[in-house]
């Protein structure tokens, strides 16, 4: 069996952290890599210079897991917000042997600002969050991915419906 790539895209507030938080514990052999991860600066600064950075310290990551022999899973979450974004990451892997699955969680703009505005009175995240993550939700809509709805599930549920498609 190939090792599986796993990148769960969407918007801000969507629940990819949360969902990829479970499905790491679900999978045996898996590792867990968060986009944000690789761009946790003071201040947050969004230039040329640092999304080069950070893609490459994306693809270093996943490669190295990609190549591992311990890691049969490999699941990246990350805004993605563009297919631009995905060739950018998934082209410098091109070498490498590995099943692909993308998966766009969605979810409706009434959950999305319940679920932000929550965030914004626990201090994970800025008031602005709500409007930005609001206007990118529908440019996930025509993604070359397989969309999961958020809206009514649990975290348990997308989980489950997530690894119904990582089995097919």
């Amino acid at each position: 069996m190939n090792k599986k790539l796993i990148i769960i895209n969407g918007t801000m507030g969507v629940g990819k952290t949360a969902t990829c938080k479970e499905l790491n514990k679900k999978l045996y052999n898996s590792v867990w890599l968060d986009g944000d991860w690789c761009w946790r600066m003071n201040p947050f600064i969004v230039n040329d210079e640092n999304k080069a950075m950070v893609i490459d310290n994306i693809t270093y990551m996943l490669r190295n897991f990609l190549v591992n022999s311990s890691c049969k899973y490999v699941i990246f979450n990350w805004v993605i917000h563009t297919e631009e974004i995905f060739k950018l990451i998934l082209q410098r892997l091109n070498d490498l042997e590995f099943d692909l699955i993308k998966i766009t969680l969605i979810c409706s703009e009434e959950i999305l600002k319940k679920r932000i505005l929550k965030d914004v009175q626990l201090n994970l995240r800025e008031d602005s969050a709500i409007s930005t993550s609001i206007e990118r939700l529908k440019l996930y809509e025509n993604m070359d991915t397989v969309k999961i709805d958020t809206t009514d599930n649990s975290i348990s549920e997308t989980v489950d419906t997530i690894m119904k498609i990582i089995d097919k």
